[in-house]
């Protein structure tokens, strides 16, 4: 394993490269994170959202995606627990472990011994974690934390990056979509701009369904779903 500088240069590389893609960053994120992290074998990024719900993402494997569900079947263990307030939650052997008995006793019995976990961010009662495991008990100590902090920095503001990137496509093929249905009711009814997007408005209040989802019906077969404009 090359000094700290190498490793995060390599990382930041990798994460650049899929700038804007957050599943394609979330898998970087993890692959990265066994090969830098001393110690790591395998990981995943766990999302929790209401501070109950425990979904594994970018998982290296099987394994500590196993792992991660088991977290979310007892609803017990550092991802519901210690991973809010605190930056790392180590566990050197789950054999061993007091504080999630239960969780620690199901992780040794599908064959991780020990694991670190590391929070990427807490936004109100969601929180997102990188959590690196190995079949072997005691396979983490300080450098493993003191790595394993910077290179979660390093990965939370490139989910952050992507997230953010994914957000203004959306709103911008959003936008786009909208501003080819209104064009459509616009030429077919002979309407204003404001009232094709009124007509849409009224639409999606009557359906309950987002005028976005209104448009993409609307934009490929030129029908509106049940109903007229009303000039």
């Amino acid at each position: 394993m090359g000094n700290l500088s190498e490793i995060m240069g390599q990382a930041a590389r990798s994460f650049h490269e899929r700038h804007g893609d957050v599943d394609a960053t979330l898998h970087a994120i993890t692959s990265t994170a066994v090969g830098a992290i001393p110690g790591a074998e395998e990981a995943t990024i766990t999302y929790v959202t209401g501070r109950r719900k425990v979904e594994p993402r970018a998982a290296t494997s099987d394994l500590p995606r196993t792992v991660d569900e088991i977290q979310s079947r007892l609803q017990e263990g550092p991802c519901l627990d210690s991973m809010w307030e605190e930056k790392t939650v180590r566990i050197d052997d789950m054999r061993n472990e007091p504080r999630w008995p239960r969780y620690a006793a199901e992780a040794a019995r599908v064959g991780v011994l020990s694991s670190v976990s590391f929070q990427l961010f807490v936004e109100g009662d969601n929180l997102g974690a990188l959590n690196v495991y190995a079949r072997r008990p005691h396979a983490f100590g300080e450098e493993s934390e003191d790595v394993g902090l910077v290179f979660a920095a390093h990965a939370a503001v490139a989910l952050s990056g992507a997230q953010n990137e994914d957000h203004l496509r959306r709103a911008v093929s959003s936008r786009d979509l909208i501003g080819q249905a209104k064009g459509i009711l616009m030429e077919r009814y002979k309407l204003t701009a404001d009232q094709a997007f009124g007509v849409l408005t009224r639409i999606s209040q009557a359906s309950n369904r987002k005028i976005v989802d209104i448009a993409e019906e609307l934009t490929p077969s030129g029908s509106l779903p049940s109903t007229r404009p009303d000039q």
